[in-house]
């Protein structure tokens, strides 16, 4: 079928049209470089962790991932062996001759790929010479106290020493990429452009260290990302309006951000410096998403070259198409323990009832848990205003400090325990009773089966059931109980709990574990038994929350602000009829988004049983979307793109055609009709006089395999981005 093709930064096809050759890796080295290289921090562990095998698959003994060494993860996670390459083995060798100790071996991750590991504290010693140094190169200066931004300054000097290092050994090939992650790593890149290395250095950031903290002081950031200038701009704009040169009104300059300012103010100035030097060092500055494409515009000042979408490696989520009965399983897990949670409360039919969840970093403000909240205020009124059957239990997966397990919490899974061993020791009672009663040919007299004891038994589990008390809130002590916006959120709007609310509310401020004593489950387990996740992010370049959902098989609500929410609305025709619920809280009041959230998750909750697992099949099939062997060529273009304006004389690519066409689109469902009166969002849901049988009829396998075929047309073309072909062993035109 004919495709259609544009050079959008983030269309799936968008890419040049590549022919089926590849760069030729045995002359070059990859470099991959960051903070969270074996050190689960954030988000970045999980790009790199997940992108890892992709990589090495292209590049095999070529690639290689540089972090700092923490003795406890390297434990756990590296295996030590010998380097591939003998001139990287002289470079660590020179190294740890001047004092530096330097580890390597594989990261024992699918892939496993090489990494180079530096001891930051071997090599501290050299911090005031360091800064000394980074002070003459780029004029930024560290503060003593700072002690992330001083490791920051150890690390990027020691991956700018290795290069230096390396590149001596060599006269004109390999070549070399350096790929850097983040401000943390940037000193590296910074220096090793100061230097005039033989590198070709990208950059990419994940998030802007400014743009993060703006966005939790509640400024309306996006709709005045126009509104950041920087200090000088501002003074000769002031003096340019002196002598009558400038048009702006006052009041425009007065609502105007000075962003050096608003960095002093928040104490990171010197970082912002370190991030934007980064960007500005680098051959290839890329970025995640479109939406924050656009802030590092603003807040960086320099457009993104390439929007590299983050992936996921589709084979850790698989099921072999037994996802449902997952959700099945692990859904029946996690009512086990509300059986226990809500004890003495439990006045709800657990099979109407539905699980929502909304995790990650504890930011109140950017991760929506406030839009969240009152959303869900709105969505209990609507629920018992409808006499409703349904009922929803929301868990809030966000770690805070806590003491440990609240005492009722743990009162509430023993009582339910206690109540089990007593149904079972009765059964077994029971049983034996009535089997011996089948020997004798008779039907056993079902008043006399239980004897006194059985019934003075049952009645004590049925006073232990007894509860003077709601159902808490939140399964651990809060340290801070009465500074907690979550908690005082909840005591604004009153979701207590209560008989007659028919949402009720969890929080459980602790990572999953699967050891736990309260919820025996990982967090994939716990995901794939929820029926709906919820992300109302105001700042998230990317979302992993979502996209592990869909890969799952779980539909989630995501906004137009986050990275994920972008990309699914640039490439699938009718996001939610596959169960991706977008809110707009770019273009829309906070009122009118949160009454757009809640109307999302109101039809939700009408939902037959039917028409969720219709839209659990349509969400995973958008997996195919987000698998790095797809999404991966965007990092590939980068590189291509860094050699090309590194070494012009040996790497040469065409400029890019102008956009004709508008992008790949994932088509709507084919049962879902293209009137635009179709409610929610063309989500599966029933209109009042439609035909069940209509539905039944519905072939949801030959939808399931028009959709494969659909999204693979598209990720058939080639790899290798046009006007790059290989001559005497180098690409040129």
């Amino acid at each position: 079928m004919p495709l259609a093709r544009s050079l959008s930064m983030t269309s799936l096809n968008g890419l040049p049209q590549w022919e089926d050759e590849d760069l030729p890796v045995e002359d070059l080295l990859l470099f991959e470089v960051s903070w969270e290289v074996t050190n689960k921090v954030g988000g970045i562990y999980t790009v790199i962790q997940t992108k890892a095998k992709t990589t090495a698959d292209e590049w095999g003994e070529k690639y290689f991932l540089v972090g700092p060494y923490f003795e406890h993860n390297v434990k756990t996670q590296v295996e030590a062996c010998e380097p591939p390459n003998p001139a990287v083995t002289k470079a660590m060798d020179t190294m740890k001759s001047q004092g530096c100790q330097v580890f390597f071996g594989r990261w024992l991750i699918e892939g496993s790929p090489y990494v180079l590991l530096f001891d930051l504290g071997s090599a501290a010693w050299n911090l005031d010479r360091w800064k000394s140094e980074f002070w003459d190169v780029s004029n930024i200066g560290i503060p003593f106290h700072d002690q992330e931004a001083n490791d920051a300054v150890i690390f990027g000097s020691l991956t700018a020493w290795f290069l230096k290092e390396l590149s001596c050994q060599f006269d004109d090939k390999p070549n070399v990429i350096a790929h850097f992650h983040e401000w943390q790593a940037g000193v590296g890149l910074i220096l090793s452009r100061s230097q005039k290395l033989p590198v070709a250095t990208i950059f990419t950031t994940h998030a802007t260290l400014l743009g993060r903290y703006l966005c939790a002081a509640n400024i309306d950031f996006y709709n005045n990302l126009d509104q950041f200038l920087d200090s000088h701009l501002n003074h000769s704009d002031t003096g340019r309006r002196k002598r009558g040169k400038t048009k702006r009104t006052k009041q425009k300059v007065a609502c105007m951000f000075d962003i050096d300012k608003e960095a002093g103010e928040r104490q990171i100035y010197h970082r912002y410096c370190m991030e934007r030097a980064s960007v500005h060092c680098a051959h290839v500055f890329t970025t995640v998403s479109q939406i924050t494409a656009i802030e590092a515009e603003h807040m960086l000042k320099r457009n993104p070259d390439v929007v590299t979408p983050n992936g996921l490696n589709i084979k850790k989520f698989s099921a072999m198409h037994e996802f449902q009965n997952l959700h099945s399983m692990y859904k029946a897990r996690i009512q086990e323990f509300i059986r226990g949670h809500f004890y003495g409360h439990l006045d709800f039919s657990l099979e109407k009832t539905l699980f929502f969840f909304i995790a990650g970093r504890y930011e109140f403000s950017n991760k929506g848990a406030d839009m969240f909240l009152e959303a869900l205020s709105r969505l209990n009124f609507l629920l018992r205003v409808h006499k409703a059957d349904v009922t929803v239990v929301v868990f809030f997966i966000m770690p805070a400090k806590t003491n440990n397990f609240n005492v009722e919490t743990l009162k509430g899974q023993a009582v339910r325990k206690q109540l089990w061993d007593t149904a079972q020791s009765v059964k077994e009672k029971f049983g034996k009773k009535l089997y011996n009663a089948l020997l004798k040919g008779e039907i056993p007299d079902l008043n006399k089966i239980f004897d006194r004891d059985d019934i003075t038994v049952m009645k004590r589990a049925i006073f232990s059931t007894q509860r003077h008390c709601l159902p808490p809130v939140t399964t651990h002590n809060m340290i801070d109980d009465s500074n907690d916006p979550i908690l005082n959120t909840i005591r604004r709007i009153g979701l207590f709990n209560n008989r007659t609310d028919r949402v009720k509310v969890i929080l459980h401020p602790e990572f999953l574990s699967s050891t736990s004593p309260l919820l025996p489950l990982d967090y994939e387990e716990f995901v794939r038994g929820c029926h709906l996740g919820v992300f109302p992010s105001y700042y998230e370049p990317w979302g992993y929350t979502p996209a592990e959902c869909t890969v799952m098989g779980i539909p989630s609500v995501t906004t137009n602000l986050s990275g994920f929410g972008c990309f699914m609305q640039e490439h699938v025709a009718d996001p939610a009829a596959y169960g991706i619920y977008i809110v707009d809280r770019r273009f829309r009041s906070p009122d009118e988004s949160c009454n757009q959230l809640t109307q999302f998750l109101y039809g939700f909750c009408q939902q037959s049983r039917r028409q969720r697992i219709i839209q659990r099949n349509r969400t995973e099939r958008l997996s195919d979307l987000l698998d790095w062997r797809y999404l991966g060529r965007y990092y590939m273009h980068a590189r291509h793109l860094a050699l090309s304006r590194t070494f012009p004389d040996k790497f040469e690519m065409e400029p890019s055609a102008p956009p004709k066409t508008e992008g790949f689109r994932y088509p709507r469902p084919s049962s879902v009709p293209p009137s635009p009166s179709v409610s929610q969002h063309s989500s599966p849901h029933n209109s009042e006089g439609e035909n069940e049988d209509e539905e039944e009829r519905y072939d949801e396998d030959e939808e399931a395999e028009r959709d494969r075929q659909n999204i693979k047309s598209p990720f058939s073309l080639g790899v290798l981005p046009q006007g790059m072909k290989k001559q005497h062993g180098e690409y040129r035109n």
